[in-house]
């Protein structure tokens, strides 16, 4: 095998050191992740648990950010007024920076909830000026608890969660403490059940495992609370980044405070419906985390952090480089299986077999453990999986252009995920307000995918029979992606014509 690979013309020998290079690189990361279940599983015994009740309990701000939130303003705004706390040491504020009706039906909500003896103000900006990390600073000035609960227009906040996050803040030290997100809207389509897997997995799974054995651990930008002296020492929101929850998170830490993930507290959430909106919201985590790796990473080596909590932060503000590589990888593989034909497979089952099986058996490990742990696991888990699949190695060419962006200096504007009240499969979103409206991208995904469609009747006919299971994934899951995106723009502009008929 090493004696044909000298005979090789020096492009192709190019051509496939790229390719392993690009294995090698997944294959790091697909390592990652089987050591973050270890982490996991080590320190399953150091769980946090619920504590008991504070004597003198303090006061809260509770924030609520919101643009152009029409469809589930008001139900916001009343489970967050049935939050079990006293009245008189709980602030509710509304920070709207909407352009349509949302602010008259949160005007309304408000002054209703006043007259039931609500504190809730309803706090109006004229400009979107550092989107929400300036709403949320904004409306720090003016906040008059000891702690900040903030939560976003998806979420329903669960009644007893400050009863249940508040008590760990006894620890001088502590400066957040984060709930689990679940979902609202889980069994809505294949898509919300494969958005879902995914979500259980980095919660449940990668979240303790950071958190519990002394890495660095995120704030999640909703369903947490917060000390309001860490948010201030940690320099307060800002806004050179999309994901600002994140960048406070690495700041506060640099500072010396300690994060507490609580994952047997959940806090429930709308998951997105359209797939423009999940596309836009993926490209916001990714470009946001992209920046604040820029940002952060150098600070993170200067500081006095422990070598493998160091470690553990570039591996996870670096995650999404997976994207690029698997992108690369599409572009790479097959030219690099038709060189490898002169060459003979006999080096694939020592090369290739083994950094797929790591990088397939630690993401189904992930995956269905983290399902185990919920109590969750059953056949639809099963069913669900190939689609969680597909979705993630579909949305590469999505998140490739927002790591791209990621490293341009203009921080780039928030676009929000459209959340339209929904819960079954029978609730329908079609004729609503606000549509993420789908790019360019759509028909790159639709193009690959039709160029694995032809290497893959290729490959059969050539009978490259080791090639052709990589061909069929990256063909099934860009035409996955590019179809579900087909679809759905070909059924706005008829709901569009339609409403202007």
């Amino acid at each position: 095998m090493i004696a044909s690979f000298f005979q090789l013309s020096t492009l192709e020998r190019a051509w496939l050191g790229a390719y392993f290079a690009v294995l090698l690189l997944l294959a790091v990361y697909g390592i990652h992740r089987l050591v973050i279940i270890g982490l996991y599983w080590r320190s399953r015994s150091r769980a946090p648990r619920d504590l008991r009740a504070m004597e003198d309990w303090p006061r809260v701000t509770v924030q609520l950010p919101l643009f152009n939130e029409l469809y589930v303003a008001e139900r916001l705004l009343e489970a967050t007024a049935a939050i079990d706390y006293p009245g008189d040491r709980l602030e509710i504020q509304v920070l709207d920076d909407s352009t349509d009706a949302t602010r008259e039906i949160v005007a309304r909500k408000v002054a209703e909830l006043r007259r039931r003896g609500v504190d809730i103000v309803h706090l109006l900006r004229t400009d979107r000026k550092g989107f929400k990390a300036g709403a949320l600073a904004a409306g720090l000035d003016r906040a008059s608890g000891e702690f900040i609960c903030i939560f976003d227009a998806d979420f329903l906040p669960p009644p007893d969660i400050l009863k249940r996050s508040l008590p760990h803040f006894r620890a001088p030290d502590v400066g957040m403490v984060q709930a689990r997100w679940g979902h609202l809207n889980r069994d809505f389509s294949l898509l919300s059940r494969a958005q879902a897997l995914q979500l259980d997995a980095h919660f449940v799974i990668e979240h303790a495992a950071r958190n519990r054995s002394g890495r660095f651990f995120n704030f999640n930008g909703t369903a947490g609370v917060w000390r309001r002296a860490t948010i201030l020492d940690a320099g307060n929101w800002q806004h050179d980044t999309l994901t600002e929850d994140l960048d406070l998170s690495y700041r506060a830490q640099l500072r010396g405070w300690r994060f507490v993930y609580l994952n047997h507290l959940e806090a429930p959430a709308e998951l997105p419906v359209q797939i423009s909106g999940l596309k836009s919201q993926r490209h916001r985590w990714t470009k946001g985390a992209v920046q604040t790796a820029r940002k952060m990473l150098r600070a993170v080596w200067a500081s006095r952090a422990p070598f493998r909590a160091k470690v553990e932060a570039t591996f996870h503000l670096t995650a999404n480089v997976n994207y690029p590589l698997n992108l690369l990888l599409a572009v790479l593989i097959f030219p690099a299986m038709l060189i490898r034909m002169r060459t003979g497979f006999g080096g694939f089952l020592l090369l290739d077999v083994p950094v797929f099986l790591c990088g397939t058996l630690s993401v189904y490990a992930y995956y269905l453990l983290a399902q185990h742990e919920l109590g969750r696991l059953d056949a639809s888990v099963l069913r669900s999986l190939p689609a969680l699949i597909l979705m993630d190695t579909g949305l590469a060419v999505n998140n490739t252009v927002a790591v791209i962006e990621g490293f341009r200096r203009d921080p780039g504007e928030f676009v929000r995920t459209p959340k339209f009240s929904l819960a079954r499969s029978g609730d329908g979103w079609h004729g609503k307000q606000y549509r993420s409206n789908d790019t360019w991208v759509c028909w790159l995904e639709l193009a690959i995918g039709l160029y694995f469609s032809a290497t893959v009747m290729i490959a059969l006919q050539l009978g490259m029979w080791p090639a052709v299971p990589f061909l069929v994934l990256y063909q099934a899951g860009y035409l996955y992606i590019g179809l579900l995106s087909l679809a759905q723009r070909r059924r706005d502009t008829r709901v569009v014509a339609l409403a202007g008929s």
